[in-house]
């Protein structure tokens, strides 16, 4: 009955009922009660639709405004450039086989997943406006995982497949379903575009930039996350890949979130941090061996937004590296670059206790440099020693705005030893190299000593350890060493080998800098083929042994001669012999960033 009335009145005048004049009591009250009722859900329905309508009318607006004065244009490849073009997804699972060696009986059943940029629509783009131009930079597009599968069939025998997917955030739902590109680049170009960019995807999207994920993938407590520094990182089905909802904690943590979190193996908890363009500009928390509670959160308090890449612990500590590549709002507004290494500026390290705050973090100036990635930080008596990959200036974003791109990379890319200093004091080539550096830091008298580990031979980078290690000493370190020549001549960076670092034992030669002699350590390489690449190297480590480095060194590695993928298996231990097995893959797997070996429970 009360249903009845309800719903008469969307369908004639309001309280009135055509079929009797009598006078009801009930339906009478329940006329008066309905009438202002339906009158109000009725203005209220005609208000969302006009809402809606006029957000809709704007939308396409401003999506009409956009198509009309921003024109994408293809970023273009050169030759030797061509295996940092995008690949299309795969489908199912496809079965590989091992051409050259064998998958040693007690390697691990487990995936082995690799994150980095494949962007839509063909490849990285730029954008021509009445504003001026803004582009993409080489770290941006889209996030894809390419997954190795390696299990054992009831025979013993092992079944290994391949498969890759995209990493489906928010907007790459977005412009898959419209089929072009939505968002307008924002990180480089003319100060005017880049300001009108921001302002136009927030208008549209709500978001000034897109969601990448395409940097690491990592592990806490049971869940995989694909992550970038720009955005949360996105939960992931290491089996199907495919992607599920963000990784927010809960809801607890609202801002970017680090490629490189760090999880204590003694007690399971998860160090994160986040950076933005706006204070707070530094934020560092700790999250529960569960991934259920934000445990801590802080904000220490930077003057100044710097892109930091990285962090590190110790048992007791949190190690910030904070150096002087900066974002900053008002210098683009003025005119310069929104991402920008600056060499007046100052560098630091910070130690924290774990659940400190800003007033509680011990700061040591050091040298200025650029620093993307740590190997480790340990306590050592009373210093904190942090190791890691330090270059005289940052790859990230390039040159200021983007202009002679090319040029800059090349000539940075060099190797040190024709690394020079203008009259204005601007580096002119080889001012990418990276060494090995150590910090040691005494948490008594404030005093630092820092020194190169590795010497001018071959720039290293995207190092790794024994996991087992994080936070206290260990012997030994691995790296990917970029090719100086293959790398200035294609104006990006190519890894044409691997190396073993010996932490503790010294190298048998002695290098000169500055007049002065450097004590280098032991480092042991093992070199790829002529024209073969790596990304995505990992460190394995054999279940039960004692030994720290008794492992395997997974990568995938690239044949530009032949345009073939494969993923190498290498004994840490013989480390400079042969591969024991390289795997061909179906398709060709572009070059990328950081990948994980995540072996099965039941092996764990």
């Amino acid at each position: 009955m009360a249903s009845s009335s309800f719903a008469l009145p969307l369908h004639g005048s309001v309280g009135e009922h055509s079929t009797s004049h009598r006078y009801h009591p009930i339906k009478s009250s329940l006329s008066s009660t309905v009438k202002p009722f339906m009158k109000d859900l009725l203005k209220t329905s005609l208000r969302a639709d006009v809402s809606k309508t006029i957000k809709n009318t704007s939308q396409r607006i401003l999506d009409a405004f956009v198509d009309s004065v921003f024109q994408f244009v293809d970023q273009p490849l050169l030759p030797s450039q061509k295996n940092f073009a995008p690949v299309e997804e795969i489908g199912e699972d496809v079965e590989v086989i091992c051409n050259e060696g064998n998958v040693p009986a007690d390697f691990p059943e487990g995936i082995y997943i690799r994150n980095g940029p494949n962007p839509l629509f063909g490849g990285l783009k730029s954008t021509v406006s009445v504003f001026g131009r803004t582009s993409h930079i080489w770290i941006e597009g889209e996030g894809m995982l390419h997954a190795l599968y390696f299990m054992k069939n009831a025979h013993g025998d092992w079944s290994i497949s391949y498969k890759n997917r995209y990493v489906e955030s928010e907007t790459f739902k977005i412009e898959k379903q419209g089929n072009k590109p939505a968002f307008v680049p924002t990180i480089e170009g003319d100060s005017p575009a880049i300001l009108a960019a921001a302002l136009l995807n927030m208008l549209r999207f709500g978001m000034v930039s897109k969601q990448i994920s395409n940097t690491s993938i990592f592990e806490h407590s049971g869940k995989f996350y694909a992550s970038a520094e720009n955005h949360l990182p996105q939960e992931i089905d290491i089996f199907t890949l495919e992607t599920f909802d963000k990784g927010d904690v809960n809801g607890a943590w609202d801002r970017a979130f680090t490629s490189h979190p760090k999880k204590d193996p003694r007690n399971g908890e998860l160090v994160i941090m986040g950076i933005d363009a706006v204070k707070p500009f530094f934020v560092v928390g700790v999250v529960s061996e569960d991934g259920k509670k934000l445990s801590h959160k802080v904000d220490l308090k930077f003057d100044r937004a710097t892109l930091i890449h990285e962090l590190g612990i110790t048992e007791k500590y949190t190690v910030i590296m904070d150096f002087p590549l900066t974002i900053d709002i008002n210098r683009l507004i003025n005119g310069g670059p929104l991402i920008k290494y600056d060499k007046e500026g100052y560098a630091r390290i910070g130690v924290m206790p774990r659940y400190g705050n800003a007033d509680s973090v011990q700061w040591f100036e050091v040298e200025k440099h650029c620093l993307f990635h740590n190997f480790n930080s340990f306590e050592d008596g009373n210093e904190v020693v942090i190791r890691g990959c330090r270059s005289p200036a940052a790859f990230i974003p390039g040159p200021d705005n983007g202009l002679n791109k090319f040029e800059w990379f090349s000539k940075g890319l060099k190797p040190i030893e024709t690394f020079k200093e203008s009259s204005t004091g601007s580096t002119q080539e080889g001012f990418l190299f990276a060494r090995v550096c150590e910090w040691r830091l005494n948490m008594e008298t404030g005093e630092v000593k820092e020194r190169n580990l590795t010497g001018t031979d071959f720039p290293m980078d995207f190092p790794m350890i024994n996991e087992h290690f994080r936070g206290v000493k260990q012997k030994y370190g691995y790296t990917q060493v970029r090719d100086c020549m293959a790398s200035s001549s294609c104006g990006m960076s190519k890894y044409g080998s691997l190396a073993k670092l010996y932490f503790e034992e010294s190298d048998s030669k002695l290098s000169v800098k500055e007049g002065k002699g450097e004590h280098l350590i032991k480092v042991e390489y093992n070199r790829f083929a002529e024209n073969n690449f790596c990304s995505g190297s990992v460190f394995v480590p054999k279940g039960g042994s004692s030994e720290e480095d008794d492992s395997w060194i997974v990568s995938f590695v690239h044949n530009e001669d032949t345009d073939v993928s494969q993923v190498h298996i290498i004994d840490a231990q013989k480390f400079s012999s042969k591969p024991i097995a390289k795997i061909t893959l179906p398709q060709r797997v572009p070059y990328g960033f950081h990948g994980i070996f995540i072996t099965m429970p039941h092996q764990a």
